[in-house]
Order: structure tokens, then C-alpha cells, then sequence
């Protein structure tokens, strides 16, 4: 059986960035994704296009999310892939690709994870579900970057689900797109679009609970992106009921695009081109780690002494029982920090955690969960296990101002 110094479980935007981080700094890692590419949300659920991560400081914008990800930007606007920050996913995927192979990751596509087999406190192996079996893995650390804590989960290490009081989760949502649109002329009649749906949802004519139609420009000319589908009370981590929110999801679909084809201009051509391969999920299980990020910590700016990475997206939680969106926006040089205390996972010495599953609490999560951040996480996890690697230590034994040091050598933006 081969072995690695480093599993990293998810290809998203966390799994690819402490990937390359690993592996650029010398560890032999595997990187392990249940689809048939990496990029996650952005490419599996047509999450687009990415949010804000940035913040002005003495009348200069500064960028909160730099390292790994701003070399994927820079790579996907150099490749005309990337308009404002909208972005082509056929060539995100190939580029993620190209950069995880070219630092020496090895990638397994179609893997499932099932079964973690630990000794103690460290995990000795993962089994996955592939093509031909089962599958058992051995490394010396892992990285859970499943969005779903999944690993940790499988591990027996604690973790928490939705919010506090009744484990709801914000709702999940279908993204889809449609083709051949008269983009002009749709903009033009977009306020009287808003209206007509708003009236219609009061009317209870609508079956979807979000309040308004979310759209957004894309880089193809005549194309639209929708994330307006909203589903409600379900759980993203049950496999019946997240079944039973892709078939709803789908019908909101359906039920949106003939409603907006009634109501205004510049779709008597168009076409519903696609809907994402998977529904996207905002919220699922956290970890329970050594510390616990709030929304306190947000909402004061708090400037933590193991910070890893930094965060100003607005706490912006879609309504877990219905309708509406609550906001807090960060005003101008605004933001706080992420300790490296919130990705580690209680009970065991070699794993780390990025994502949006980390420690923290729900309202918290509502911040940094986007791929951005979770981009900047993913390098902060993969940049510490390959100093531990090195110096054959446990994750919470780690000198975190080599971590931080490195992180910045590496052009991460850590907030000290």
C-alpha cells in the first residue's frame, strides 16, 4: 500500500489550496475528490461568482485573500477566464488541474470517503469508495476539506450541526443558468420583474420561500446565473433529504424561468441551458475545535495572536425557515482575523480542518464560508502540516510564528 505524508480530503477551494501548500513545501500528498474535479462549489454547484474579500485602508484597496488564491485569480484573468470576479468554469478546472500536478500533488478523482481508522489520538488510515471497491489509504496527517466535517465526523471527534437551539442550517440552493438572453433588455426590465415576483410571493403564487431573484451578469455573452433557488428545513448531511431538496430545488427551477418568461423582456428566446450537478450547501456540520470562532469575534474585529487568515465578507444568513436574509456589513478597513486554534479538531493530533466547517458558531460561519476565505484556510492547514511533517510534530505543538511566517513568505495576508 503507498503511503503519504499528507491526505487532504476535498477538492474544493480548501482542499486545492492546503494541497499545493503541502506539497510546495515538500510533503508527498494525495489529494482525494468525490467528483470528477476539483474547484468544489465553484465548479460542482455553479457557486459564481466569487464574494467580496477586500476592504479599504487609507483609500487603497487591500486584498483580504492573497497566497493561493490570488495566484488562481491572477492565472484565470491572465487566461481571460475571469471578468470582474465572475469566472469560466471549464477553465477553473483545468487550471486547479494544472497547479495541484505541476507542485507534486497526486490527485484520485471518484473517491468516496466512508470509514476513518484511528488509533488513539491519530488516525492511521481512510477507506474510499472507488470504482472497483473499497480503498485504504495511510498517511502520517490529514486535512478534512469535505465542507461537511465529514472526516472529522467518521473520526468520533465532536461536531455541531446548523445553529444553536434547533440544528437548522441555512437553506440550500440549485443554481442554474439560462441561455440566448437579451441581457439588455432584461436589466432594463429587471425593477418591474422584482416587483411582479415580490407581489406574487405575497400572494403565496410562488412555491419558492426566497424573498427576490438573485442574478448575476456572467463572462459569456448572453447568459444569465441564477442563485435564487431556496430550500428550507432540510439537512444537507441526510441522504434522503438532500435528495428531496434536489428534486425541489429543480422544480423551483422550472417554476422561476416560466414565471420571469410571463413577467418580463428578454427571454422569449432564451433557453434553460443548465443546472448545477449538485445543490449548493451554505451550511452543515462544524467542527468543535480548540476554539470556537463568534460572531462576536467577527462583529469587534477581533485580531487573534495565531491568526492564519482574515475575513470581512458580511454575516449574511439566508433565513434556515423561510424567508429573508439578514446582513452585517464590515465598514471601510473593517475585518477580523482566524485563529489557527479554530482548525483544530478535538481528540486527535493529526488532522486539521478547512473549510466552511471549521470551529466556530453559526453566525460566525455565515462570514467566512466563502471561496475566498476558505481558499486561504486551505493554505493555512496545508502550509502547517508540512511544517509538522518536518519537525514530526503534533498539529497543536506547532510553532505557530513559523507558521505565520511562512504563510506570509508564501504571500498570504494574516492581518499582523
Amino acid at each position: 500500500m503507498k503511503r503519504y505524508d499528507l491526505i487532504v480530503i476535498g477538492g474544493g477551494f480548501a482542499g486545492v489550496g492546503a494541497a499545493i501548500s503541502a506539497s510546495r513545501r515538500g510533503a508527498r500528498v494525495l489529494l482525494v475528490e468525490r467528483s470528477n474535479c476539483l474547484g468544489g462549489a465553484s465548479t460542482n454547484c455553479l457557486v459564481n461568482p466569487f464574494m467580496p474579500y477586500w476592504t479599504e485602508i487609507d483609500g487603497k484597496r487591500v486584498e483580504l485573500s492573497q497566497g493561493i488564491f490570488k495566484e488562481i485569480c491572477d492565472k484565470l484573468r491572465a487566461r481571460g477566464a475571469m471578468d470582474w470576479q465572475s469566472f469560466l468554469e471549464e477553465e477553473l478546472k483545468e487550471l486547479l488541474n494544472e497547479m495541484a500536478l505541476e507542485s507534486g500533488v497526486e490527485l484520485l478523482f471518484h473517491a468516496t470517503l466512508c470509514k476513518v481508522n484511528r488509533d488513539k489520538n491519530r488516525i492511521l488510515s481512510v477507506d474510499v469508495a472507488v470504482k472497483n471497491g473499497i480503498l485504504e489509504l495511510e498517511a502520517d496527517y490529514f486535512i478534512d476539506a469535505t465542507g461537511d466535517a465529514l472526516l472529522t465526523y467518521l473520526a468520533d471527534c465532536p461536531t455541531i450541526q446548523g445553529r444553536e437551539g434547533d440544528g437548522l442550517c441555512q437553506p440550500m440552493t440549485l443554481c442554474f443558468r439560462l441561455g440566448n438572453v437579451d441581457t439588455d433588455a432584461f436589466f432594463k426590465c429587471w425593477s418591474e420583474l422584482d416587483k411582479a415576483y415580490k407581489s406574487a410571493h405575497e400572494r403565496g403564487e410562488i412555491s419558492n420561500p426566497r424573498e427576490n431573484i438573485l442574478v448575476f451578469k456572467t463572462p459569456t455573452p448572453n447568459v444569465l446565473h441564477f442563485n435564487t433557488t431556496r430550500v428550507i428545513r432540510l439537512s444537507p448531511t441526510d441522504p434522503f433529504e438532500i435528495t428531496r431538496a434536489e428534486i425541489i430545488a429543480r422544480k423551483q427551477v422550472f417554476e422561476i424561468y416560466e414565471f420571469m418568461k410571463n413577467h418580463t423582456q428578454g427571454l422569449e428566446n432564451s433557453f434553460l441551458m443548465m443546472t448545477a450537478s449538485e445543490i449548493g450547501v451554505r451550511e452543515s456540520r462544524r467542527i468543535i475545535g480548540d476554539y470556537i470562532l463568534t460572531q462576536s469575534d467577527c462583529r469587534e474585529c477581533v485580531k487573534f495572536d495565531d491568526s492564519i487568515a482574515c475575513c470581512n465578507y458580511d454575516i449574511d444568513i439566508h433565513n434556515p425557515e423561510g424567508s429573508g436574509t439578514s446582513h452585517y456589513y464590515f465598514g471601510a478597513g473593517e475585518y477580523y482575523t482566524i485563529p489557527y486554534r479554530a482548525l483544530i479538531p478535538q481528540g486527535v493530533d493529526n488532522l486539521l480542518v478547512a473549510g466552511r466547517c471549521i470551529s466556530s458558531d453559526h453566525e460566525a460561519q455565515a462570514s467566512y464560508r466563502i471561496m475566498p476565505v476558505v481558499c486561504c484556510l486551505g493554505e493555512a492547514c496545508g502550509t502547517a502540516m508540512a511544517l509538522a511533517i518536518r519537525g514530526e510534530c503534533s498539529t497543536r505543538s506547532l510553532d505557530i510564528n513559523a507558521l505565520q511566517r511562512a504563510l506570509l513568505d508564501g504571500g498570504a495576508f494574516i492581518g499582523i
